[in-house]
């Protein structure tokens, strides 16, 4: 099929194809005419590409895991593992994120991003505010 019936039945550009075949995830045969032909099943790959994004995989993810799924015997299984992955993956972010942002809170108000809010100066560790090998600017 050309790529604008893929296009058509993907419902997606032709420009995103053409990306997602430069970066390797789609192929298609050029005919003697020039024209891209791809076969019929590439419309599910790109609709799997496109759900796979929404859920949070990177195009590298997906094509790192796209031969993976199509040699599975069980595509439900390896999918399911897959998530799982993720799944820990979100969780492991999602604990960074709520660190962060604790420790952003405490400086809140505090005029000093260096300044853990309820802290005197002097208390800080290094109370120092300019980093060992930083250089001072010249007063």
């Amino acid at each position: 099929m050309r790529i604008g019936e893929l296009a058509a039945q993907a419902g997606m550009s032709r420009d995103a194809i053409r990306f997602y075949e430069k970066v390797g995830l789609v192929t298609g045969r050029r005919l003697p005419n020039g024209y891209r032909d791809f076969p019929p099943e590439t419309v599910a790959w790109l609709q799997y590409i496109r759900t796979a994004q929404a859920l949070g995989f990177s195009l590298a993810e997906i094509a790192r895991t796209g031969e993976t799924l199509r040699e599975a015997p069980d595509t439900a299984e390896a999918l399911s593992t897959l998530f799982e992955e993720k799944l820990q993956v979100i969780d492991t972010r999602i604990a960074e994120l709520t660190t962060l942002r604790a420790d952003l809170a405490t400086r809140v108000g505090t005029g000093c991003p260096l300044r853990a809010a309820g802290l005197p100066a002097e208390a800080e560790v290094g109370s120092d505010p300019v980093p060992t090998g930083v250089r001072r600017p010249a007063e």
